[in-house]
């Protein structure tokens, strides 16, 4: 069985969702007694060194980029190369170059597709236009021709269901790798400058993340907040940046790399504020339950469903600054329940290979 996995910058992951599935997805592959071949595509231009093999698979380099707008050509150009070199497998993350698989589909009928359409991406506030007509249609063309559709929340699965009467297998992510042995030593002096307790919150800092309701919440109170995130990359998070920076109990982190120095961070946590409000099961919720504090997050389905209703839930910031101050020792040893239960990599990855290995065709 020769698996290509195709729609992510590549591996080693670097802080990404589909890169730490992938990434995850190679370390179960290079541990499995009866292996096959797995090929990982990558950015080339994210990876200076661009070594050969990853932990036992192959890497394959291509000069586009795999996010943006290049993403679409990126996708298409290395799924062509997948099934030129006679990979039985293709697991496609994401839908940006779907519009290949019809091709592939005519040219290649006995190759597998199974496609993760990740989190109803068009529906993101940050496209509009064309581009968010694009991306439905994308999402239409994946829904349609891949073998299997993979959805990593239940809510995007009832979507599925839903909006195109097709069956849909749910895997959500692991996130069990966030709490492992980080290699290295943390970044003493930033972690000197946090406060002894504080709300953490960590995400890309765009609108559909609700950065300005967490912002404003914790402004109203004395809670210390941490939130780590891309603030440099848009007027829209420059912009938050300035107007909150002066807050005594708000620290604004740039983005941690670093895995031992993240895991400091998360560790010295007291509570989780969660904002995303689009996505599916989001990897950066799944990690923090394992760390077993209580969360707070954005009243939308998707979190629920990840959290089994279990957690804190806000729609205003008025409402987060009530949840702020409150200890919830109890709800904290609920959401590692919850992880260990369904956000491991072991299960996550097991599932994969079974739908990747299934020998049925349609």
């Amino acid at each position: 069985m020769k698996r290509a996995i195709i729609g992510t910058v590549g591996v080693p992951g670097r802080y990404g969702g589909f890169e730490t599935l992938a990434e995850n997805l190679v370390h179960y592959h290079t541990a499995r007694i009866d292996k096959g071949e797995l090929t990982v595509y990558c950015s080339a231009g994210a990876y200076p060194a661009r070594p050969a093999k990853f932990s036992g698979a192959t890497l394959r380099y291509s000069r586009l980029r795999a996010n943006g707008l290049q993403s679409v050509l990126y996708d298409i150009v290395t799924a062509l190369d997948a099934v030129r070199r006679g990979d039985d497998v293709l697991l496609v993350l994401g839908v940006s170059g779907a519009v290949v698989l019809p091709l592939i589909r005519l040219i290649a009928p006995r190759r597998r597709i199974v496609t993760n359409i990740d989190g109803i991406e068009w529906k993101r506030e940050k496209w509009q236009g064309i581009a968010k007509r694009f991306l439905r249609w994308s999402e239409k063309l994946a829904v349609r021709w891949s073998h299997v559709v993979v959805a990593d929340n239940h809510a995007i699965a009832e979507y599925v269901r839903d909006s195109y009467g097709t069956e849909v297998e749910t895997i959500a992510y692991g996130g069990d790798h966030a709490v492992a042995e980080a290699i290295g030593t943390p970044d003493a002096a930033l972690l000197a400058d946090l406060p002894a307790a504080y709300t953490l919150a960590l995400c890309r800092i765009e609108p559909e993340n609700n950065v300005a309701m967490i912002l404003e919440a914790f402004a109203d109170t004395e809670e210390p907040l941490v939130f780590v995130g891309n603030w440099s990359n848009s007027h829209f998070g420059r912009d938050l940046k300035q107007r909150y920076c002066s807050y005594a109990n708000i620290t604004l982190l740039d983005p941690v790399y670093d895995p031992a120095t993240l895991q400091a961070i998360r560790a010295g946590a007291r509570a989780y504020a969660h904002g995303h409000s689009a996505g599916g099961t989001n990897p950066s919720l799944v990690e923090m339950m394992h760390f077993g504090v209580p969360v707070h997050a954005f009243d939308c389905s998707f979190n629920r469903h990840t959290t089994e209703n279990e957690a804190n839930y806000f729609s205003t910031a008025q409402k987060l600054a009530q949840l702020a101050g409150q200890p919830l020792p109890k709800q904290g040893m609920k959401m590692l329940e919850i992880a260990k239960r369904n956000y491991t990599w072991q299960i996550v990855c097991k599932r994969y290979f079974e739908l990747m290995d299934a020998n049925t065709r349609s």
